[in-house]
């Protein structure tokens, strides 16, 4: 998946959003050549690059989207955008809410977003510039269908808003409202394994069940109507598993997606 963003930009990802009006800068964040590569360690490494990266490109007046292999990159994201109140919108076909104490694999990406909420890796995400856990009732899990039991257990005890694939469009609206309710700015973040393999394998992970490319763009469409879009994440992009081209077409139309629904609103209203 470490694969996955220069294989997006390859294909011509930033000309697809040009095309579509938008000013596009792509910033390249690397590790230092003396960077120890322990998985923790680098990933933490990492997001505090990215803060930075993040920080400038909401000072310049962008919308910050970051092309990542691992969804570990959301701390560094949230971190550099420096906000006491902001909610979290999060597609992943899993729900990432495993605990060094829950996980059954060890697998530190499976717990990006109890890390974005404050469940785990506390002092680490702590080194990270701008970063505050995000409150769990400010967050929306959707599409999610392959959870690990202790996982499952532990977001079913959390205020985590779950949005499922087979309940979707019938309680996309309410949860929607009810986020509204409590924040205006949201961090949007597209793991690509959340759609139906169907639609084209993302990764290794892929699983069966999910959404539609046209569901992810329909629901961002209205999220870009109830809230400023202060950033985005497309993450966990295999272009192993994507022989056909499906999921790195479906990636820049998500990406447009997301464009044109930040700017509906004017960041900061």
């Amino acid at each position: 998946m470490g694969g996955g963003p220069d294989a997006l930009i390859a294909a011509g990802l930033p000309a697809r959003l040009a095309e579509s009006g938008h000013d596009v800068r792509h910033v390249e964040i690397l590790l230092p050549a003396t960077a120890f590569p322990a998985e923790v360690q680098s990933a933490f490494a990492l997001d505090r690059l990215i803060a930075e990266r993040v920080s400038d490109s909401v000072a310049a007046g962008a919308l910050p989207i970051v092309l990542s292999g691992n969804c570990i990159s959301s701390v560094g994201t949230l971190g550099g955008l420096a906000l006491g109140r902001i909610g979290i919108i999060w597609f992943d076909a899993h729900g990432d809410f495993n605990t060094p104490e829950t996980t059954i694999g060890g697998f530190l990406d499976g717990m990006a977003l109890a890390v974005a909420t404050g469940h785990c890796w506390t002092s680490l995400a702590a080194t990270v510039p701008g970063f505050r856990p995000v409150p769990d009732d400010y967050v929306i899990l959707v599409g999610a269908r392959d959870l690990d039991p202790a996982e499952e257990a532990l977001l079913e005890t959390s205020d985590v808003a779950q949005l499922p694939p087979a309940v979707m469009h019938q309680l996309q609206g309410a949860v929607l409202h009810y986020l509204a309710s409590c924040v205006t700015d949201v961090y949007l973040h597209v793991d690509l394994d959340v759609l139906d393999p169907i639609e084209g394998s993302a990764n290794s992970y892929a699983a069966p069940g999910g959404l539609r490319v046209d569901d992810v763009v329909g629901m961002i469409a209205e999220i870009g109507r109830k809230f400023a879009i202060r950033a985005a994440a497309l993450t966990a992009y295999d272009p192993a598993y994507d022989g056909d081209g499906r999921v790195r077409a479906a990636a820049a139309r998500i990406a447009s997606a997301i464009a044109d629904a930040a700017s509906l609103r004017t960041v900061g209203t």
